[in-house]
């Protein structure tokens, strides 16, 4: 429910005041619904959770802590933002385009695949 308006906002270009409260979830608007409703083909798969889990430690873990807690003004990637409202395509929108404004590189040079391991991972934590 709150996606959805989070993007009928966006398109309707009012500004949320919401959206923008959620630790880094202001993002979401930035995100086309193409992408939004793209599927994780590893989704619930093990083995993507423990590839995920060695690229996060690879790449991703000098921002958002050892144990995706968040470091300083980087967010924590166990929030509800990420765990419950960000589909599964959006982060994968998040982790290809960035979101330099706040910090978060372009992931794209990695590939398809471990961009899903990644995104598995993630939504593996509690």
């Amino acid at each position: 429910m709150m996606r959805r308006l989070i993007l009928l906002c966006w398109l309707a270009g009012v500004p949320l005041l919401a959206a923008a409260s959620l630790p880094d979830g202001s993002w979401l608007g930035r995100v086309p619904p193409r992408e939004h409703e793209k599927v994780n083909p590893y989704r619930g798969r093990p083995d993507a959770v423990a590839a995920g889990r060695r690229i996060y430690q690879d790449h991703c873990k000098k921002c958002h802590g050892e144990d995706a807690e968040g470091t300083g003004k980087r967010p924590p990637l166990r929030s509800d933002v990420v765990q419950k409202l960000a589909s599964d395509g959006d982060l994968h929108w998040l982790l290809v385009n960035g979101y330099m404004k706040k910090g978060m590189p372009s992931w794209s040079k990695l590939p398809d695949p471990q961009l899903w391991q990644l995104i598995t991972y993630l939504k593996s934590l509690p």
